[in-house]
């Protein structure tokens, strides 16, 4: 499918984490807003961060504990603003990918909004579990969208390895091109 990508205006919408992450240790950037910034630049896509109003707590234990609860529950954590996709053609989703699942908070953040005509290219840190199924759910969650084929970049790259993380953003938005 041709994007057309420099005829579309384009937002990288994500959510990240930092604090104590796995296999990383303690990070003062997140994996997936160091991705995000990164396809920002190369796009020249708006930028904005879903931001839980709670946080999660620092110790990576203690948050997959309580993001493993809201997955179960089915949870929805309001997040504290908003940003009218409907001004956009693509969105660019990210998000680490939480056992094979987005972040409950993205979801709140994708039933805000009418999805109906966007096109949405996924991307996700990991730290080995690829896209696993949340293109799908994506998919699904974004009624009337044209979801693309995503990219997963491993955290621990994204955090220690500027080139390779960008060579892959590169790749993989000009294969979106094709």
């Amino acid at each position: 499918m041709n994007t057309n990508m420099t005829e579309k205006k384009k937002l990288v919408v994500f959510f990240s984490r930092t604090d104590e992450n796995y296999g990383v240790g303690y990070i003062t950037k997140g994996n997936t807003h160091i991705v995000a910034e990164m396809l920002a630049s190369e796009t020249e896509a708006d930028l904005f961060q879903i931001e839980p109003v709670q946080s999660y707590p620092a110790e990576y234990d203690r948050c997959i504990e309580i993001a493993q609860q809201e997955k179960q529950a089915g949870a929805r954590p309001e997040v504290k603003s908003d940003i009218r996709i409907e001004d956009y053609d693509m969105i660019f989703l990210g998000y680490p990918n939480w056992w094979s699942e987005l972040p409950m908070a993205v979801y709140t953040f994708i039933e805000k909004h009418d999805w109906n005509g966007k096109l949405i290219a996924p991307f996700c840190t990991h730290e080995g579990s690829g896209l696993s199924a949340t293109e799908r759910r994506i998919q699904s969650a974004c009624q009337g969208a044209k979801v693309l084929r995503g990219i997963a970049i491993q955290g621990s790259t994204a955090q220690h390895d500027a080139s390779a993380t960008r060579k892959a953003i590169q790749g993989w938005l000009k294969a979106l091109e094709q």
